[in-house]
């Protein structure tokens, strides 16, 4: 397996320079791993027999975190849990991560890749995690939906900016100049 620096060079090396010489910004997930699972089934073996639909909580979260100057640590931390009438069947706790490899880009765009685009990237793999997680726990596997982490971005933005000029110059409830949130 390559090293850190290894990809991040290869990175540089892909990246045509623009034509006033700056490099382009380049990013890339270097690895990604489980970092914490946990599959609870409190109720076993009552629970196997139990027949009715469960009722599905599923909560993400995203976080980020450096691991050095141009290497974040994304973690898409997924909760699931599956009550019936009798009880909770079972819950998996998820933490899948990657480190990703960000260079060249102004503060904007690693924030808009760090919360959205490398979320999307690792999604497919941690929901394979989960499923697997599920079956091995003795019952049918989930499949989760895929998730539109840039749609999920884009909204928390507009939230944070409307609570900021809620708070700031514009008085609350009103539509920004432009009409844009």
């Amino acid at each position: 397996m390559a090293d850190e620096g290894d990809v991040l060079k290869n990175l540089d090396d892909a990246a045509p320079a623009n034509g006033g010489g700056d490099a382009a910004p380049v990013a890339g997930v270097i690895t990604q791993y489980v970092k914490d699972l946990s599959v609870e089934n409190p109720n076993a073996p009552q629970s196997y027999r139990w027949q009715d639909q469960p009722q599905m909580d599923v909560q993400f979260n995203i976080g980020a975190k450096p691991a050095s100057d141009d290497v974040t640590e994304v973690e898409l931390k997924i909760t699931v849990t599956a009550k019936m009438e009798q009880g909770t069947a079972y819950i998996v706790d998820l933490a899948f991560c990657g480190l990703v490899g960000l260079r060249n880009m102004n503060e904007a765009q690693m924030h808009a890749f760090t919360y959205a685009e490398a979320p999307r990237l690792l999604f497919p793999f941690a929901r394979r995690v989960v499923s697997d997680a599920i079956r091995d726990a003795g019952f049918a596997p989930l499949m989760l939906d895929p998730i539109d982490f840039n749609g999920l971005y884009v909204q928390r933005m507009q939230q944070q900016r409307a609570a900021e000029e809620g708070q700031g110059g514009a008085p609350a409830g009103t539509m920004p100049a432009g009409g844009e949130f």
